[in-house]
């Protein structure tokens, strides 16, 4: 959980205790003082479920974001990668083109000169 999420938890906490303290210390009969723990909880309980959510919401957010963004800079890198190899096949095939033109004429010389 990130900093938020653990200030949000504590926060809530923190108010539920709070809430119940104030409930056991007020001048109420025991049913009536139970039944509004009960309601506090609840409140407490639906706010903590919200927030969660929320939270998981966000988080599931960043990550398809992350994914997103991960394969279109690993689509580009291949897509680069792909151009160099081509611009290195295209120089090595010009290259070899060069040598068996050269080797034609060496050939060409060696057979003039044994005759």
């Amino acid at each position: 959980m990130n900093n938020t999420g653990n200030t949000i938890l504590a926060l809530l906490t923190g108010a539920a205790i709070g809430a119940g303290l104030g409930i056991l210390y007020a001048p109420d009969k025991g049913s009536k003082t139970r039944r509004r723990i009960r309601e506090e909880a609840d409140k407490a309980r639906d706010k903590f479920d919200h927030q969660l959510k929320e939270a998981a919401s966000n988080l599931n957010e960043s990550v398809t974001k992350a994914k997103a963004g991960f394969e279109s800079r690993l689509e580009e890198t291949l897509s680069s990668a792909s151009y160099k190899a081509d611009d290195i096949l295209v120089a090595m095939e010009e290259k070899l083109e060069e040598l068996r033109k050269k080797n034609a004429k060496l050939q060409k010389g060696e057979k003039s000169s044994i005759a």
